[in-house]
């Protein structure tokens, strides 16, 4: 029995080319919200190997819009470890690093916790920080997420089983005590995930095929996080390369850059 509302599944023949046809998606998507009526791009990134993805191939793709056009980008991300921006852990360190070196979005636009917080602190300081920058919206509305996925099915902090995915008031979240280290994060709720404009899950390598099949292709009465993303208005799309996908029987798009 299929999972209700999989959304667009597009596979590629390597994460390489995965990455630069994310990093031409998110190129896009910018231009197209920067000539519309709100005049700005709210981009809302999650961490791991997304990183090095998007470090290889988003600067050359978003060149064309210049800093003019960067200045109107808003970055945040999904989720964070509250760990120093120079600890290994850190998305916001990783990102610094690899991608806005060479992204040059203003720091004004770049939405991060402050880790010197408590974790509870953090969370709700972080939140009037997506309050401020999205002044209007009840819940902020991002135009695209970029969402990864765990073995075990969680994205952004939301883990199985926890009273998180129960959320429904906070747009951020304190978690103290993760399954995966470090323990102490903030997260977005699954509120803020399914206001966005468009969601993309990316999976690579045959260690997400299993999970990925029960995702997509299983209804599970209690649903895996990433299951319970289902944008209310938005598109949900999904960027997996082959040995990700090598479990999938539903139809999927393959995809080739080359």
């Amino acid at each position: 029995m299929a999972a209700p509302g999989r959304g667009l599944i597009s596979v590629f023949s390597s994460p390489q080319e995965l990455g630069a046809s994310l990093a031409q998606l998110v190129a896009q998507r910018a231009a197209g919200c920067l000539a519309g009526p709100r005049g700005r791009f709210a981009l809302g990134l999650s961490g791991g190997s997304l990183v090095s993805l998007l470090a290889r191939e988003l600067p050359a793709a978003a060149s064309p819009a210049g800093h003019a056009g960067l200045a109107r980008w808003t970055l945040g991300f999904c989720d964070e470890r509250l760990v120093p921006f120079d600890h290994a852990d850190s998305t916001y360190g990783a990102y610094r690093t690899h991608l806005l070196s060479q992204l040059p979005i203003p720091d004004s636009q770049v939405l991060t916790i402050n880790p010197e917080l408590p974790v509870e602190a953090a969370a709700e300081d972080y939140a009037d920080k997506l309050r401020q920058a999205f002044q209007g919206d009840p819940i902020p509305v991002f135009d695209l997420l970029i969402l990864g996925l765990g073995p075990d099915g969680h994205t952004c902090s939301l883990f199985p089983d926890h009273p998180l995915l129960q959320e429904r008031e906070k747009i951020v979240a304190p978690i103290s005590d993760s399954p995966k280290p470090p323990p102490q994060r903030v997260t977005l709720t699954l509120p803020v995930l399914n206001a966005a404009r468009t969601v993309i899950f990316v999976a690579t390598g045959e260690g997400k095929a299993a999970v990925l099949k029960r995702i997509l292709e299983e209804a599970e009465a209690h649903p895996l996080p990433a299951a319970l993303v289902q944008p209310h208005t938005g598109k949900l799309c999904w960027f997996l390369d082959e040995a990700a996908a090598r479990l999938l029987t539903v139809p999927f798009e393959k995809h080739s850059t080359l």
